[in-house]
């Protein structure tokens, strides 16, 4: 599937739910996750068309709708802690980065922030479970399988919409968003 980021590769079953959702051009690591998490003999893989619902919400998502994305069904499969971790990435509202120190707080366990970023490292769902909002204590843009360059873009998309959608724009705030402008979505 095309999308301003990158051709995505969405792996989904019969029932339109996904099992993961990757880049392209790092498609070995498409295949290294689903590996990891149903074994080597435990998937196959055909070609086939997205199914139209994902095809449509992430086509919705990249037009402005950010919330497109947020019910769409995913089977994590990773671990227990993994599943939390993935799970409370589902929660961070778009526009709104959050810190791995706020992942964990939502996940129960406010000192496991190096935990979340092994199981955000791990995350198979690119976009969809929105790893790249997650930023580091500072701000800066940290690790994203995609490419801190695509991380980025991601961000500014999301807080470009979510200020236009929601009204969060400040008051004199530049008509560019920067990096350095991120809102930080801590609990």
């Amino acid at each position: 599937m095309e999308t301003p980021v990158g051709d995505l590769l969405l792996v989904s079953d019969a029932g339109g739910r996904l099992h993961a959702c990757e880049y392209a051009d790092i498609e070995e690591r498409l295949h290294r996750l689903l590996r990891r998490r149903l074994g080597r003999a435990g998937y196959g893989l055909s070609p086939g068309g997205a199914p139209p619902s994902v095809a449509a919400a992430i086509e919705r998502y990249f037009a402005g709708d950010l919330a497109a994305i947020d019910t769409l069904p995913v089977v994590f499969g990773g671990t227990d802690f993994q599943n939390r971790a993935w799970a409370a990435l589902r929660e961070i509202p778009a526009g709104r980065p959050a810190t791995y120190a706020g992942q964990a707080a939502r996940v129960g366990n406010p000192r496991a922030a190096r935990a979340v970023g092994s199981a955000n490292h791990n995350n198979p769902f690119q976009i969809v479970v929105p790893c790249h909002r997650v930023v580091g204590k500072s701000g800066a843009l940290t690790g994203y399988a995609g490419g801190l360059n695509r991380k980025r873009w991601l961000l500014e998309h999301e807080i470009r919409f979510s200020q236009a959608d929601n009204g969060l724009r400040e008051e004199n705030a530049p008509d560019r968003t920067d990096t350095a402008l991120l809102r930080f979505n801590e609990i």
